[in-house]
């Protein structure tokens, strides 16, 4: 009997020190600032992360206003997914506030950005550059501000750029829950390869219209990654940081380049004011193309819920529109 019990404790010790299945441990709390990202955090973590973002699906990031509930939120996190560039100019006081010892992760940490300052957006545009928007910020790797840069954060807009976005947060699950690592990289490999079929799709689709049709009015310049890797020139009146409305005579410059180079593709933002964009289209006869998802993904449910559905809507909607030019 007394050997009988010392086998049954031994088991039961050795069970107790055995690791728990990936089924059995608390998901990573996963913070992510806006909705692209908690859609590439979800492909990455899979069943292992429990994923929730700051600002919401058809939200705008750029003057968002952090609450309580985002304080408490963010004091939870196991890991905070940033878009970095300047993107979330209100995270440096929220993430004070909130006294957060999450694992700062910057999605953009290694692409190629677009200087403003350098004239990465004189393309044409008639737009004001006003550059006291809150982009002015770049972050390292680890997400603490840096001295002003002045560079467009809009790099997810370029599907090579989001590539680099998910290895990076596949990289940070990886460090902060080790035991998955395995799981972590192959989910983002797998999501990998479809981000490049689609972005095989999207320059293959742009390449079916002449280049003198690829021209495209919207809400704000968010989309200058995507024109520099597809070939589509974009057109604002409001700029980069999509705060306040742009001045008359910037306005009235886009409606005479609109006229003068027969340009009738004209896109709403999902996230944006619509009373420019009305205003333009009254003036130039030229009726609204529809929406397109820039800086924020559509609810579940809706057109563009997920990064890739994002493109699969904006693309043929942007060629729709562009053959009437």
């Amino acid at each position: 009997m007394k050997h009988l019990l010392t086998l049954c404790l031994s088991l039961a010790l050795g069970f107790a020190a055995l690791p728990a299945r990936a089924d059995e441990q608390a998901p990573l709390k996963i913070v992510t600032s806006f909705s692209i990202l908690a859609d590439m955090a979800k492909n990455v973590a899979g069943a292992r992360g429990e994923v929730t973002t700051l600002v919401g699906p058809d939200a705008d990031a750029h003057v968002f206003e952090p609450g309580p509930a985002h304080v408490a939120q963010l004091a939870e996190a196991d890991v905070l997914i940033i878009n970095g560039l300047g993107f979330e100019p209100w995270l440096v006081r929220l993430a004070a506030s909130a006294k957060s010892k999450a694992k700062y992760v910057t999605a953009s940490f290694g692409v190629n950005p677009l200087d403003l300052a350098a004239g990465a957006h004189d393309h044409g545009h008639a737009h004001d550059h006003d550059h006291d928007h809150g982009h002015g910020h770049g972050h390292d790797k680890d997400g603490y501000p840096k001295a002003p840069q002045d560079f467009d954060p809009h790099a997810w807009q370029d599907i090579r750029n989001g590539i680099v976005y998910v290895r990076n947060i596949a990289i940070a699950l990886a460090e902060k829950d080790p035991a998955n690592a395995t799981l972590y990289e192959a989910n983002a490999e797998s999501y990998i390869t479809e981000l490049k079929k689609l972005d095989g799709w999207v320059r293959a689709e742009i390449g079916r219209l002449p280049k003198e049709k690829r021209k495209v009015i919207t809400t704000h310049d968010a989309f200058a990654y995507f024109e520099k890797a597809y070939g589509v020139q974009f057109l604002s009146a409001a700029g980069v940081g999509n705060q306040g409305d742009p001045s008359a005579e910037a306005l009235a410059r886009l409606v005479d380049q609109m006229r003068a180079e027969n340009i009738r593709a004209l896109f709403m933002e999902n996230m944006g004011n619509p009373r420019m964009m009305e205003t333009i289209a009254r003036e130039t006869g030229v009726e609204n193309g529809g929406t397109l998802y820039s800086d924020a993904l559509s609810a579940p449910g809706g057109p563009a819920p997920t990064y890739v559905a994002m493109f699969r809507h904006n693309v043929p909607a942007l060629i729709e529109a562009m053959q009437k030019n």
